[in-house]
């Protein structure tokens, strides 16, 4: 299996050997550093010298300081030097270490040498081993390793040490970070069934004002110019569409639950039928056409207006209406005795007029597109189109793509309740990786019985939130049922869990 890995650039370096004659008459004898190690593993960079001033021999009053050094061409890091010491200046040092106190100490470890050497009594042998780790840094790949030494003691500064030999140019240790391993989700869509007949409905609702115990509409009486417009305004939307033909157009006339049964259906119809007069008048469509219904006493309006408000006595209320042992004339009697009929008395007045509405609901067919007419249908009537257009212009795309992701999730706004729309919604929404909205389309749909789609749209949810076994359940039921995308999903978690491990397994050795 190949592993995405990040291979991280090898950097070069000079690993010398290194001594310095004696020319200066302030030490005699030669210093030698031997790089031991040098290389960089994960975020760090190590290195190994060795530190040898045998036969050495540093003026009593002066200090040497050996400098490692990281060069590049626009940066460079100094290391912690080490410290070769004549006898005099050596005492003062050690003087000077006994007599500082704790804060001191700490202090002086923030910028200490990484070691002080005794520079005298020549005949004895000296080396240290210098180990230090760095962080490593971009820069670093095109550096190399130089050595300074400063004599401490007098205004010179730090000069570059001569090179005696050059040992062998080593690259660094190449190292192979293991990524986190991504996995590619693959999904599955379904392909709605064709709409060999498109009717479609879409419904209006205008409050008009009648003058009491009367049907008859007066169009500038009160709010009916702006309630009357809202109806005519989508009868002429759908007149106006050259694809639609108009079936029917149902006008339903409700009632306030006021007064008697028989004259609430008398003013409702009566005054249903003034609407469908006054539309007769307006368009072309047959008077046969327009069909009227009583759509009764609006008690859901009433319940609904109760649970907004901070009516008084409102559970009262909410008993009432909610009560379906009792009929409705015996609600209306409960309700005007309750509390003296203060309540309902701020119903009647406040609210009832706005339960007298009509209804208007147009029935249409709609004609057929290709995916040509489909794609400009979409952006202007999407609600024209069959799920098995819009899917058609959804292959057009490119899976993924902000195109392709619209057209379903508007598939789904107008086909709330449709399985396979939400279905195509939630793999379009895990596509771009939001699992989010992917779940929130599930939730509204129950697919039965389950199909391998559905299982492996559950089972790539579950994977893209990190839970591997719930994926893998949903994912083997898919595969059994033969779904090819799901094997590679199945897959696809084989290798994120290779891949856990792998990781797992480096950062131990580390």
């Amino acid at each position: 299996m190949n592993m995405k890995r990040l291979y991280v650039l090898s950097v070069f370096f000079l690993f010398l050997s290194m001594g310095v004659a004696a020319q200066q008459k302030e030490y005699s004898g030669q210093m030698h550093v031997t790089p031991l190690v040098l290389e960089q593993r994960g975020d760090s960079l190590y290195m190994k010298l060795n530190f040898d001033i045998s036969g050495v021999n540093v003026d009593s009053r002066y200090s040497i300081s050996l400098i490692p050094s990281l060069v590049a061409p626009s940066d460079r890091l100094d290391l912690p030097a080490v410290m070769v010491k004549g006898r005099e200046s050596y005492n003062v040092h050690t003087r000077e270490m006994a007599l500082m106190n704790k804060s001191e100490r700490e202090l002086y470890s923030k910028t200490a040498p990484y070691a002080v050497l005794k520079g005298f009594n020549a005949a004895d042998s000296k080396s240290v081993e210098y180990s230090k780790a760095i962080k490593y840094e971009p820069w670093m790949a095109v550096a190399r390793l130089d050595m300074y030494e400063d004599l401490c003691g007098c205004a010179n500064a730090a000069r570059r040490m001569g090179v005696t030999m050059l040992v062998n140019e080593v690259a660094l240790e190449k190292i192979i970070i293991i990524e986190p391993y991504v996995v590619t989700p693959y999904l599955s869509f379904v392909q709605p069934a064709v709409e060999r007949v498109k009717y479609r409905e879409i419904q209006g609702e205008a409050f008009l004002d009648f003058v009491v115990n009367k049907t008859d509409i007066r169009p500038d009486y009160m709010n009916n110019p702006r309630e009357l417009k809202k109806i005519t305004d989508l009868i002429a939307d759908v007149n106006d569409d050259k694809s639609i033909e108009v079936k029917a157009i149902k006008v339903d006339g409700f009632a306030s639950p006021e007064g008697s049964y028989a004259n609430n259906k008398y003013l409702s119809e009566g005054r249903a039928n003034a609407l469908v007069d006054y539309l007769v008048t307006r368009f072309k469509f047959p008077k046969d056409m327009y069909k009227v219904h009583f759509g009764g006493e609006n008690w859901a309006g009433l319940m609904e207006l109760v649970l907004q408000s901070d009516i008084d006595r409102k559970e009262d209320i909410l008993t009432i209406l909610g009560d379906a042992k009792i009929t409705d004339d015996q609600r209306k009697s409960l309700l005007k005795k309750l509390t003296g009929g203060v309540p309902y008395a701020f119903m009647l007045r406040e609210w009832y007029p706005g339960l007298r509405k009509a209804s208007c609901r147009i029935e249409f067919r709609v004609k057929g597109f290709d995916v040509a007419e489909a794609k400009e249908v979409f952006r202007s009537r999407p609600q024209n189109l069959s799920l098995n257009e819009m899917f058609s212009v959804a292959s057009t795309y490119e899976k993924g793509s902000q195109d392709f992701i619209d057209l379903f999730e508007t598939a789904a706004r107008i086909f709330p309740n449709d399985v396979t729309a939400n279905l195509n919604a939630a793999t379009a929404a895990l596509s771009r990786g939001d699992v989010i909205y992917a779940q929130r389309y599930l939730d509204k749909i129950k697919v039965a019985p389950p199909t391998a789609d559905y299982y492996n749209t559950l089972g790539v949810l579950a994977m893209l939130k990190g839970e591997y076994s719930a994926a893998e359940t949903e994912l083997k039921k898919a595969a059994a049922m033969g779904l090819a995308e799901a094997t590679k999903n199945l897959a696809e978690i084989a290798a994120k869990r290779e891949n856990m491990q792998q990781i797992s397994e480096q950062k131990s050795a580390k």
